[in-house]
């Protein structure tokens, strides 16, 4: 994005008349999507987060292009030895285990939604290597740079532990942060450099099967968005006002925003499963508002200008459709506020999840 142009993110967004804390932009600017929209600039603070999950490529692709997250690098943790090198870590001839470091910004993304999409890409059962890299410098580890990372890791771990998503014990272990050294170039960005390697690797080694197994894979094919001519037919006037021409439904007065059972919040254009009640929360504002979605690569957030003012819009990605706006100024753990509308959404209660295909998040209800 040229420099002129680039966007400057307000920090907190505190006091705001009932029409500015809207979850919803003006009609004029209803045009924008999150596909119109280059990598986005966001402006602001940055936290780091760091991961080891077996080789380091296949941790570093999946970060990339998140919004939010600001830079992804390649690298080695853990270890005592100062300046190690491949050739050296990848010989087991240091302490040091191949990592991923992330930038982000935190009042954009949150660490708890980073750390649920590292636990997606790779074993955390396994206390030996990484599917067929064997080895301590292969062992994963979730290396918290604060208390509340730990906080936030210990709970999304015994979480996990308690899904029943794997027949193993996760033994993970999560340990204070002390170092990290950037990796040589090449292994950079390798997914963009090598291609051909990189994804005959992911699949040779088990870490592709291993994935689809346990998570929902292929969500663009299962969940896709149908014509506007469709749209008109199957949604509410204000369902589609609020979604394809981001429209604002009234505060106090609409579904959900009372709502306290237990099930899943899906997007009502393509059926994409974007929040839990688990993280609903009650905000004052009148609208449903969430701590964090079930997966942020599910949410798009383009940069809302409308009203004079810079906020975080939450698009579904899948069926790019509006929802509404985020905020920093929601509760621990991940201080956000998606302040979502409720004609975006179709909720589905948790008795009712398994026979309408949505099984795979019960334990997200919970």
């Amino acid at each position: 994005m040229k420099n002129a142009k680039k966007i400057i993110l307000l920090v907190i967004i505190q006091v705001f008349s009932l029409s500015l804390m809207s979850c919803s932009k003006a009609n004029d600017a209803k045009e924008k999507s999150a596909e119109s929209s280059p990598a986005i600039d966001y402006k602001g603070p940055t936290e780091l987060a760091t991961f080891a999950g077996g080789c380091f490529w296949c941790i570093e692709a999946p970060f990339e292009g998140i919004e939010g997250i600001v830079s992804v690098v390649a690298g080695y943790s853990g270890g005592k030895e100062k300046n190690p090198t491949y050739a050296a870590v990848s010989a087991g001839k240091t302490s040091h285990k191949e990592a991923v470091q992330v930038k982000y910004n935190p009042e954009v993304i949150s660490y708890s939604e980073i750390i649920d999409i590292f636990w997606q890409q790779f074993d955390p059962t396994d206390a030996g290597g990484s599917f067929y890299d064997r080895g301590t410098q292969y062992e994963s580890a979730i290396f918290y740079h604060s208390s509340l990372q730990k906080e936030i890791a210990e709970a999304s771990k015994k979480l996990l532990d308690k899904s029943g998503k794997f027949s193993k014990p996760i033994v993970t272990p999560i340990v204070k942060f002390d170092n990290f050294y950037e990796a040589e170039e090449y292994h950079q960005d390798y997914y963009k450099k090598n291609p051909a390697d990189y994804y005959s690797y992911r699949k040779g080694s088990g870490r592709d099967k291993f994935i689809a197994d346990h998570w929902p894979s292929d969500l663009e094919k299962k969940y896709k968005m149908p014509s506007k001519a469709e749209l008109k037919k199957k949604l509410s006037p204000l369902q589609y006002q609020v979604t394809m021409e981001e429209a604002t439904e009234r505060s106090f007065d609409n579904e959900f925003d009372g709502n306290k059972e237990k099930g899943l919040y899906v997007c009502i254009v393509s059926g994409a499963p974007l929040f839990s009640s688990k993280d609903k929360f009650d905000s004052g504002t009148g609208w449903p508002s969430f701590t964090k979605p079930i997966d942020a690569r599910l949410i798009s957030k383009p940069i809302d200008s409308a009203y004079g003012m810079m906020r975080v819009e939450a698009r579904s990605k899948l069926g790019d459709a509006h929802g509404g706006h985020i905020f920093y100024d929601g509760p621990k753990p991940t201080g956000l506020r998606y302040c979502m509308n409720s004609a975006s959404f179709r909720f589905i209660p948790k008795a009712d999840m398994e026979k309408e295909g949505y099984g795979d998040y019960i334990w997200l209800v919970d």
